[in-house]
């Protein structure tokens, strides 16, 4: 569960509600500053400055600038993952029903929040370190779908196909990025797949 799923989940009082409105405003100052003036040029001084509140404050609800960008990052992509991979299954091989997978969710990186979120995360180092963890995780997450999916297969193959797959997506992206993020990121992912032609037979 995200955090913001987290902080909505909580019954909210007085005190609560208050909890809530300074983390969003602390979340959006974050957000604009560092659009404004770079991740890296942002402290979290600046953040508290720009939300009117104490550093002492602000570190009660973010500890580090890569922890208050996180809390942008929509994470319903990742949790989305495995159970779309069982609906899509049905009738395909494994290749197939984790692209459809992909194609089916790809758009939620689309919105204008995620664009910019996005170009945030390939900023630094540091951050698209970060980024590379989130693929390994969510490579993760479909091999195990497949292994559950795709019994009789051996794991070897499955684990391969995960990997070729969000190496598909990691190029798609980088493709879309580079011409603007103005185009249907679908159109990309599934160029990605055809180019892979019959790397992976059945």
């Amino acid at each position: 569960m995200s955090l913001v799923e987290r902080q909505r989940a909580k019954p909210e009082g007085l005190r609560e509600r208050k909890r809530r409105e300074t983390l969003v405003r602390i979340a959006e100052n974050g957000l604009r500053l560092f659009v404004k003036k770079g991740f890296e040029a942002t402290t979290l001084e600046a953040v508290a400055a720009a939300a009117r509140i104490s550093a002492r404050t602000l570190f009660y609800y973010f500890k580090t600038k890569e922890e208050l960008l996180e809390y942008w990052v929509d994470d319903s992509f990742f949790n989305a993952l495995g159970p779309t991979l069982v609906e899509q299954a049905l009738g395909k091989n494994p290749l197939e029903a984790t692209r459809d997978t992909i194609l089916k969710l790809v758009s939620r990186y689309e919105t204008d929040r995620s664009v910019v979120v996005d170009r945030l995360m390939q900023s630094t180092d540091g951050l698209r370190a970060r980024k590379q963890i989130s693929f390994v995780a969510m490579e993760q997450i479909v091999c195990d779908a497949l292994r559950e999916r795709y019994p009789g297969e051996k794991p070897e193959k499955l684990r391969t196909v995960a990997m070729v797959a969000f190496g598909a997506l990691r190029l798609a992206m980088e493709r879309w990025r580079q011409d603007g993020a103005v185009r249907q990121l679908a159109k990309y992912v599934r160029r990605e797949f055809v180019s892979l032609g019959s790397v992976l037979p059945e």
